[in-house]
């Protein structure tokens, strides 16, 4: 197996999660302002976007220092984000609505997908675990976002595939890693497949069988 920097570059890793980082932010200021919440309110649903999937990858994964205390120029550009965000919505009067929020959360949920299932990977974990810590690193930023603005997560909730979606791209990462493809391969496919899956879901309106009474 390549190692770490002939299989996906620090560089390119750095690259993806500093992107995912900004979508998750971006759909945390846009679902804190949908709630009409303060400036600090704002930039807390902001900060937990885009940082609680990755907080819980690393506790899993037993990474110290957590990804963002290694890279602090992230909590800089959030919080900066955050600003210049809340600045834009309330010079544009932008209609803040659920499909607002939609788009930056299916990209977030594509490149952390990514992140965590190459850390797994690059940790030796099984390709079961490598693809759960994928999951869980794109889909729990979204969730902490959810619930502090008292909501129902999406995630289980909207009955359109989400965590599906990334479950499967996280598959086509591990396969293309175990033949030892190329690792920005391994990156797109997998997050190609997981934002074109839930883009497919949410135009066709595709839903996931629902308890019913």
């Amino acid at each position: 197996m390549n190692n770490v920097q002939e299989y996906w570059g620090d560089t390119l890793q750095l690259m993806v999660e500093i992107v995912a980082t900004a979508a998750f932010a971006l759909s945390g200021v846009l679902e804190a302002a949908r709630k009409r919440l303060d400036a600090v309110g704002v930039c807390v649903v902001g900060f937990l976007a885009a940082f609680g999937g990755g907080t819980v990858r690393d506790l899993l994964l037993d990474e110290r220092p957590f990804f963002w205390v290694r890279h602090v120029n992230m909590l800089w550009g959030v919080l900066i984000l955050c600003v210049l965000a809340m600045l834009f919505l309330r010079n544009h009067h932008f209609e803040l609505t659920q499909k607002a929020i939609l788009w930056p959360d299916a990209l977030g949920l594509g490149l952390f997908s990514a992140t965590g299932v190459h850390m797994a990977l690059v940790g030796q974990m099984p390709g079961v675990v490598a693809v759960l810590m994928g999951l869980i690193t794109g889909v729990f930023g979204g969730v902490l976002r959810d619930i502090v603005c008292n909501e129902i997560p999406s995630a289980f909730s909207d009955h359109r595939p989400y965590a599906v979606c990334a479950f499967v791209g996280g598959w086509a990462y591990v396969g293309l890693w175990q033949i030892d493809a190329p690792g920005w391969l391994a990156m797109l496919a997998c997050v190609s497949l997981t934002v074109g899956l839930r883009a497919l879901a949410l135009w066709r309106n595709w839903q996931l069988p629902a308890w019913r009474l």
